[in-house]
């Protein structure tokens, strides 16, 4: 009987990914970093193991979204008191917090559980071309 092969923890090895988000629509690019973070690009992937890569986003501030949804897609918060609900639409969302935007997309793409909190730790996304991230010698994902 042949038996399935699970990756140990010394066995996996965690790459960097640069991308570069000028122009590119917020949901299509969300999509390949979450595929990239729960590592279903690797030929040893396995739910529940953790061997996805670190994502370093550049240009969050230059994405794109299609339609109206600048102004209709509203983001919704609460401060934890009574009357305390908070909402913010996209466009300014992008002025204030870029890296939030690209942030909530992506949270809403992998499992909330221990292990998506701990993969959510591996974004990192800046508003503008810089990073400090040069040291890992990150690839650039297409």
């Amino acid at each position: 009987m042949q038996k399935t092969y699970i990756p140990k923890g010394e066995e996996l090895t965690n790459d960097w990914y640069v991308v570069d988000a000028d122009g590119q629509t917020l949901g299509r690019l969300a999509t390949k970093i979450a595929t990239v973070m729960l590592g279903k690009h690797k030929p040893s992937f396995t739910p529940g193991v953790l061997g996805g890569d670190f994502v370093v986003v550049i240009n969050a501030e230059r994405i794109q979204v299609t339609g109206k949804k600048l102004d209709d897609k509203i983001y919704y918060h609460h401060t934890g008191y009574p009357g305390g609900i908070r909402s913010i639409s996209l466009r300014q969302q992008l002025i204030k917090h870029p890296d939030r935007v690209i942030w909530r997309a992506v949270w809403g793409m992998i499992p909330h559980n221990k292990a998506g909190r701990k993969m959510i730790k591996r974004l990192k996304i800046y508003a503008g071309p810089e990073h400090p991230h040069a040291p890992q010698n990150p690839k650039i994902l297409e």
